[in-house]
């Protein structure tokens, strides 16, 4: 029997913006493949998803920052049949603090992730979206892809990264049927966000009215996505952030982040 709905694939999907589309996916009856590392929070999610939605709910559990975990869960869904329809990739980690204060092994795995496996989940899955010419990707970046952001240096490059990336690759698939989207939302109420405010006390005084909402975040991005929208900028705040790291010298965003950032790291 021919399968008729469409398959996502969701990366670090257990909480935060990734679970939130999740369920805008099922909402839009998507079949959904949910990949984290932690197999009992995704198997709990694909159990609220199974029975509030008439969908396929497929989970794989992966630390997809361990060598080899991509290769291995691609060319699985591969040898089974599955065909992607829409990529998500939303994974992704940081670590809070001066870059000196952290060990090479923190930056690593910050790179890993958010670089590497990034970068090797397009590879397995944006090319047969192009052989078959149709398909769609959301990369999740960060508003601190557009600028550098002390405190969280090693994070804030690693976004612009997959920004730039992301804008590289919308060129490049121009026409064949498939597109891609960058999601740069600001911040917003997600297991790194709360993890980082448990490590640092000083973060814990950002005001709640400028974190953003995750599912309201996943429901713009998953929009903006079935469009084919090139970049998605939740929120009137971040738009008027983006355009002032945009419009202002370069010496001038270094020197104000620069204060906003040292004021978020401990004392010594």
């Amino acid at each position: 029997m021919k399968k008729t709905r469409e398959t996502v694939l969701i990366t670090g999907a257990w909480s935060g913006i990734g679970k939130g589309l999740a369920l805008v996916s099922a909402q839009h009856n998507y079949d959904v493949i949910l990949v984290a590392r932690s197999a009992d929070k995704l198997e709990a999610l694909a159990a609220q998803l199974s029975h509030e939605y008439t969908i396929e709910v497929t989970v794989r559990p992966c630390d997809l920052a361990a060598p080899g975990s991509v290769k291995f869960l691609c060319e699985g869904l591969i040898a089974e049949g599955k065909q992607i329809d829409i990529l998500v990739n939303c994974a992704g980690t940081l670590e809070h603090g001066a870059f000196v204060n952290m060990s090479a092994d923190d930056h690593q795995r910050i790179l890993q992730l958010n670089v590497a496996a990034h970068t090797a989940m397009l590879s397995y899955l944006l090319p047969p979206m192009v052989a078959r010419g149709a398909g769609k990707i959301l990369n999740v970046a960060s508003l601190g892809a557009c600028q550098p952001l002390p405190s969280v240096a090693v994070y804030a490059a690693s976004k612009a990264y997959v920004l730039s990336l992301s804008e590289a690759l919308m060129e490049e698939v121009r026409g064949s049927g498939v597109t891609v989207t960058v999601l740069c939302p600001g911040l917003t109420a997600t297991g790194m966000m709360s993890g980082a405010k448990q490590k640092n006390r000083n973060l814990r005084s950002i005001p709640n009215w400028v974190v953003g909402d995750p599912n309201a975040v996943a429901r713009q991005a998953f929009r903006a996505c079935l469009k084919g929208d090139a970049i998605v900028i939740p929120g009137v705040r971040n738009h008027l952030t983006s355009i002032f790291s945009r419009a202002t010298p370069k010496w001038l965003v270094r020197r104000v982040v620069g204060i906003l950032g040292r004021a978020t790291l401990p004392r010594a």
